[in-house]
């Protein structure tokens, strides 16, 4: 008597893990649109806000005054965003572990910064003085930010060796020199906060980027 042999398992192991690979491509492309929705959502408001000046103000300053529930939301949803590319990151096994965590705390920054607002000053919202005692709201504030983008910049250098193995070494290369472009940026912060908020916007374009990259790779087996 003959009875049919069984399906052999590894197909159903190598359907189910390129299946998570394929959800972890889907959800790459939510991480990236974090970068461009924070960025354009605030450039947006800082060209429509009275007072506001991008060569005095920090984006984050946006949540302040009657309009800054605007951004307290943008801070939400980009921070939500970031979530899911972390989830992204795991499920297409791209950064070992090291890299969605990173990139995790990156997104849990921006909660952090929604929770705890930055402290008005430098003439916003209109009104304020240029100069202000810290408060301990924006003490955190600014401590998440600094976490958050030092995660940021951690997770660029554990992404540039899986992306030096897909074949791309030049987007590696960028993935060293892009962080000590935040770090500079924001070292210069206290002379220009132009140059803090044009570090921050590097590292979350080239974020963007990378997972961009990263979403259009080929799934592997």
């Amino acid at each position: 008597m003959t009875y049919p042999l069984p399906a052999p398992a590894r197909t159903t192991t190598t359907s189910t893990s390129t299946a998570r690979r394929l959800g972890g491509r889907r959800a790459l492309r939510c991480g990236l649109a974090a970068g461009p929705l924070f960025l354009g959502a605030g450039i947006v408001q800082g060209l429509t806000r009275d007072g506001f000046d991008f060569t005095r103000n920090a984006l984050s300053q946006l949540a302040l005054g009657g309009a800054g529930w605007v951004q307290t939301l943008n801070f939400l949803v980009v921070g939500a965003l970031l979530g899911v590319g972390a989830v992204g990151l795991r499920r297409a096994r791209v950064g070992g572990r090291g890299g969605p965590v990173l990139i995790g705390v990156f997104g849990l920054s921006f909660w952090a910064a929604a929770a705890f607002p930055a402290d008005a000053g430098a003439g916003f919202p209109v009104g304020a003085p240029d100069a202000t005692a810290m408060s301990g709201a924006g003490a955190v504030h600014m401590a998440g930010g600094m976490i958050g983008y030092l995660a940021l910049c951690a997770a660029f250098l554990v992404l540039a060796r899986p992306l030096a193995e897909r074949g791309h070494r030049a987007w590696a290369v960028a993935s060293w020199v892009v962080p000590v472009v935040v770090l500079a940026g924001f070292l210069a912060s206290a002379a220009s906060v132009l140059a803090f908020t044009c570090g921050a916007a590097l590292g979350l374009l080239w974020l963007s980027a990378v997972m961009a990259r990263l979403a259009a790779a080929p799934v592997q087996h």
